[in-house]
């Protein structure tokens, strides 16, 4: 996992260069200045004195001294309790130590820490009593810049205010950054041009270390003020994959950089100092992204993932369970660097007791619509009783789910360190530790003040931080035992099998079809306001994003004070959506029938279920090949642009509606034309065949829908049933549906004659689907129980046939919507736009999840809800991969807008139709 890989490459770092020293030895919010090659002077005057080798550190609130030999501890000296700092010899006269000639530095102080004995990790030894200590410098001519320096520090350590602490240090660190610039000589070649420069800390877990941050035409770079942990650290921008904006310290200063596509731990998290500067630098990078991508404007910026386009992939299946989750977290400012926002992942099973893992049990399984805290009926009582005698702010929970306690109470026997570096040089009472996973669940079930989640390391590959490989001494129980590895659950038989058995439980078909319930609770609508009180989801206001303004806090005592207490008690994700998340698409859902074309066969009929099982694997491979799609033949047979195709089921013979207001009936085998009808002087918008391949309809702006008998050459009848134009229509099951731009979509009820051709139809008006303003396209599922339409104005609507009523209503487009449809499972909408767009909306809860710009509009599609192929104003045909999120190819077709498209039904033939007057006949090229 993350967080293990990044404390291994430290530790490998550590071996190669033989250093102890670390900056979790520092203090939080501590710096590392500068370091000095230095003798540590033992006994200093007397017969047995002696010199200990090593590097002498100077920090913001601390002397540390590393000794070259491990067996020495290293020492570390808090600059607050020192009592007196000079050159040795001089009494305490510090102000003239100009004039001496000793190398020697001598503290006199109250409190010394010893660390890493032997170099064991381990809690820190503490002396107490006045003590000096000397130290000699190899170089005596920088004894009098070290002595100043800490006294200045030193003057800083012991100011009253923890405010004015704070500021003096950033004064001193920021003249040290102004003095210094970024080593133009690091550069990885000569010919590099430089773009920015700037001032920044590089993050990592409890740690920031400032310096400079560099970026050319090739490279970016970041060098460490004190060179540690190496001279410089260089990412090269065609390695770059992922780039997101990082909320750090409650202020938009973060920028993370990643090299690869699918890890959490990212390859340089870096805070500014100006919001300016961060932003530069994510614009300079994005767009670089993108131009190597050779994607146009608007499309250069494509380096940051959007949770709506991870919500489409996750939904088809094509991100797992376990992926998904590190997705939300990377979007909602979660990192490995960042323990006060680490990744949370969710409690998953709630049997921790029996032998075996029953997966297919749903009591196995912890309820995921509710946050740990309200798991336990009597527990959530008692915690509602106070709630509601508490005054304003109220919150439920008096700690969080996610805080670095939390965080490095799992990771302890592999981070060490980092749980000393966070409590001050101890471990947690033994009995509080994490000692076995049934414990910690049921702390957390029933716990006065646990509600804590868990994190991504449960679901990984990496076992380390259930076992003490370390060999730690982390305390002895009450009941006599020593804290040594995790006690596993009955049903695990090693700490490999936990995991394996938990990923799998993870990625069961329970919890993939329960998870959005989760994800509403941390990363959802139910995080904030009502939703939140109803799900009994209410945290301290100060772990919300936007809970206090830093910035509006005055009294610097007090910001700084608020800023601890918000990063230590931890802090609630981003909130990524604010409507319930759809759910997954799981294998029983998978199984809903295949989309019939409606204007050329009936609905599926229990026999034709085979048929549909042997052709999938063609339909699949036909949309693998989509992008080679060429051009087979093509005629110009109208005068104006074409409208609508519809094709006989055999599929030789064409049928094309054109605003020049003819229906023409063109043969694909003798590729000539043979009927043209002229039912008004009107355009007509749609056509399609009715089941048999007897009858033609056709839509037309005089406000009818004509009815034409192919058999008998003649218009069999009309209906008059809009007072504006009939943009569309569609057929199913002995219904007709007409859309109109009379703002309405009306449901007509068909008899057809006993003899077709011979006696006109009956129709009744079953439903009328009002809208707004005027409809310009509808489309079916496959089942017919529902109907998108979408508006002038930009609109997409969507109805439930079987009650009539309107189940979403979702403003998504600027200007006419173009074309809407169903995925082949219907449970997602595309719809395309006058605006470019390409807009995925999730049937189920009305959620706009993915949506793609192009640099015109996309006039009609046809998509298997993964791939669209779409027609374009200006006449090409583009390829799109809605799961990667972008272009796949552009195909030159028409001189024209491209204004209508068909396939047949086993994805093997495609037509399309122009305002250039022509039809095209395509091939796929296997």
């Amino acid at each position: 996992m993350a967080f293990i890989r990044k404390k291994q490459q430290e530790q490998q770092l550590q071996l190669y260069s033989k250093e102890r020293f670390s900056l979790l030895l520092l203090n939080l919010e501590e710096y590392y200045f500068e370091q000095h090659t230095a003798n540590h002077i033992l006994h200093k005057g007397h017969h047995n004195e002696r010199k200990v080798r090593g590097s002498l550190k100077i920090c913001s609130k601390s002397v540390i001294f590393e000794p070259d030999a491990i067996s020495q501890p290293i020492i570390k000296i808090p600059l607050r309790d020192c009592i007196n700092i000079g050159k040795h010899g001089e009494n305490g006269a510090n102000r003239h130590f100009a004039k001496a000639k000793s190398g020697e530095i001598s503290l006199i102080f109250s409190q010394v820490y010893f660390i890493k004995e032997h170099n064991v990790v381990a809690p820190y030894k503490i002396e107490r009593g006045k003590m000096e200590y000397v130290f000699e410098l190899d170089v005596s001519g920088k004894v009098e810049d070290v002595v100043e320096t800490l006294l200045q520090l030193h003057r800083a350590s012991c100011l009253d205010k923890l405010g004015d602490q704070t500021a003096m240090i950033t004064a001193i660190l920021q003249s040290r950054l102004a003095r210094t610039s970024f080593d133009k000589n690091r550069f990885q070649s000569v010919s590099e041009k430089l773009h920015m420069e700037c001032k920044a800390e590089m993050v990592t877990p409890l740690v920031t270390n400032p310096g400079h941050v560099c970026i050319t035409d090739t490279n970016l770079y970041f060098q460490p003020l004190n060179g540690y942990p190496k001279p410089v650290v260089q990412i090269t921008l065609q390695d770059v994959r992922r780039i997101y904006k990082r909320r750090h310290g409650l202020m938009p200063l973060g920028l993370e950089v990643f090299c690869t596509e699918d890890d959490l731990c990212s390859d340089i998290y870096l805070k500014f100092y100006e919001p300016e500067d961060r932003d530069d630098l994510y614009f300079y990078i994005a767009t670089y992204l993108g131009l190597t991508l050779g994607l146009p404007p608007p499309e250069h910026h494509v380096a940051e993932h959007t949770a709506e386009s991870d919500m489409l992939q996750w939904q088809r299946g094509h991100l797992s369970n376990y992926q998904y989750l590190l997705h939300l977290n990377n979007l909602a400012d979660r990192s490995c660097n960042d323990l006060s926002q680490y990744p949370v992942f969710p409690w998953i099973i709630n049997d921790y007791s029996s032998t075996e893992l029953d997966l297919s049990d749903p009591g196995t399984f912890r309820d995921l619509s509710k946050p740990v805290g309200a798991l336990n009926k009597e527990r959530l009582e008692r915690l509602l009783t106070r709630y509601q005698e508490m005054p304003e702010p109220k919150f439920m929970y008096g700690s969080h789910y996610s805080s670095p306690g939390y965080v490095l109470f799992y990771l302890v026997r592999i981070a060490p360190e980092y749980m000393l570096c966070l409590q001050n040089g101890r471990f947690d009472n033994a009995d509080r530790m994490f000692n076995s996973i049934a414990e910690t669940w049921k702390n957390c079930l029933d716990g006065a003040t646990d509600f804590k989640e868990l994190i991504p390391e449960f679901y990984g590959d990496d076992v380390s931080f259930l076992v003490n490989s370390l060999k730690l001494d982390l305390g002895k129980r009450q009941g006599g035992q020593m804290v040594d590895d995790v006690e596993l659950p009955p049903w695990a038989s090693s700490p490999e099998d936990f995991l394996q058995k938990s990923k799998g439980a993870l990625e069961s078909s329970y919890v993939s079809e329960h998870l959005h319930e989760w994800i509403d609770l941390i990363f959802g609508y139910k995080q904030k306001g009502s939703d939140a009180v109803g799900a009994h989801n209410v945290f301290h206001p100060l772990t919300y994003e936007g809970g206090v303004d830093l910035n509006s806090i005055e009294d610097p005592d007090e910001k700084v004070a608020m800023l601890t207490q918000i990063l230590e008690f931890g802090q609630t994700p981003k909130q990524l959506f604010v409507t319930p998340h759809p759910q997954r698409i799981t294998s029983k859902l998978k199984s809903l029938p295949q989309t019939c074309s409606y204007n050329a066969s009936t609905a599926c009929s229990p026999g034709e279920e085979s048929f549909e099982d042997l052709t999938e694997e063609s339909k699949t491979l036909a949309w693998n090949n989509i992008t080679k799609l060429q051009l087979h033949e093509q005629y110009k047979i109208h005068k104006e642009a074409v409208t609508g195709i519809a094709v006989s089921r055999n599929g030789s013979s064409v049928f094309t509606t054109s605003q020049d207001s003819t229906l023409k009936m063109f043969s694909k085998e003798s590729k000539m034309l043979q009927r043209s009808i002229s039912f008004s002087n009107m355009a007509l918008s749609s056509c399609l065949l009715l089941p048999g391949d007897a009858t033609v309809i056709s839509s037309s702006w005089d406000n009818n829908v004509y009815f034409y008998s192919i058999a008998f050459g003649r218009r069999q009848d009309t209906l008059m049933g809009h007072d504006d134009a009939v943009s569309k229509i569609c057929w199913h099951d002995n219904r007709l549906y007409s859309a109109s731009w009379d703002s309405t979509v009306k449901v007509w009820s068909g008899v057809p004659a006993e003899m077709p051709g011979t006696k006109r139809h009956h129709f009744d008006l079953l439903a009328e689907l009002e809208h707004d303003v005027s409809v310009d396209t509808i489309s079916l599922n496959a089942a017919s129980t529902l109907l998108v339409s979408g508006t002038k104005e930009g609109t997409v609507n969507i109805w439930d046939l079987t009650t009539a009523t309107l189940l979403h209503q979702i403003p998504c487009h600027v200007g006419t919507v173009c074309d809407a449809a169903f995925s082949p499972d219907s449970r997602h909408v595309l719809s395309t736009g006058a605006d470019g767009c390409l807009n995925v909306i999730d049937v189920q809860t009305g959620m706009l999840i993915s949506s793609m710009t192009s640099d015109e509009p996309q006039r009609c599609f046809i998509w298997d809800g993964n791939s669209v192929l779409s027609g374009s104003q200006s006449g090409e045909l583009l390829v799109w991969d809605l799961l990667g999120a972008k272009i796949s190819e552009r195909i030159q077709g028409h001189t024209g807008a491209v204004t209508c498209i068909w396939m047949n039904e086993q994805c093997s033939s495609i037509i399309t139709g122009g305002e250039d007057r022509q039809i095209m006949f395509w091939k796929l090229q296997y």
